[in-house]
């Protein structure tokens, strides 16, 4: 069975679904969680020496599956690779912890004789998710001034994969001197 689009779960109109205790099984409202497929949150080479931090900040409330994030994590992190290897670090923000629910449906001949419609609708558990609200950062990425095109660059090819609109914003730091 495919994936369903992103399109069909990336508004956040109903409330979280997130319960999972491995303490308390009896108080689960979900008994088997979906694995995420973001493992890797921390890229790059982690220094004090860089100075300019870009960030990807979400322009409206959006809900994003972990292959969506995972997708756009390899997207800019593949390209910083190739141009400036070992020259930044970035991070991926969100934590996909909110499960996605879905109702399977038959298609076909007979299929309205099979699915019963909205019978017991509340779905199986399918898929993690990050909750992202406006103004919320995605991807923090640090490096040179001199790799700022190069950078944003990287975070609009992550932009490019992701469900809605994002801005690109820059912040000058002072680099530490070896005296000090």
């Amino acid at each position: 069975m495919k994936l369903r689009p992103g399109r069909t779960v990336r508004k956040i109109n109903s409330q979280a679904w997130a319960r999972y205790s491995i303490k308390k099984p009896k108080k689960n409202y979900i008994k088997a969680l979906p694995r995420t497929s973001l493992l890797i949150f921390n890229m790059g080479t982690k220094s004090d020496g860089y100075d300019l931090e870009l960030t990807l900040k979400s322009r409206q409330n959006v809900q994003l599956r972990s292959n969506a994030l995972e997708a756009a994590r390899q997207a800019a992190n593949k390209y910083l690779e190739r141009e400036i290897p070992g020259a930044y670090f970035m991070r991926v923000v969100p934590f996909p912890h909110n499960v996605v629910r879905e109702k399977k449906f038959a298609t076909g001949a007979g299929a309205d004789r099979v699915s019963q419609g909205m019978t017991l609708s509340f779905g199986k558990p399918s898929a993690v998710a990050a909750r992202v609200f406006e103004g919320q950062m995605v991807f923090d990425l640090m490096t040179n001034a001199a790799n700022k095109e190069v950078a944003r660059e990287a975070l609009r090819r992550a932009s490019d994969k992701l469900s809605g609109t994002y801005s690109i914003t820059l912040a000058f730091g002072q680099k530490p001197t070896a005296a000090s």
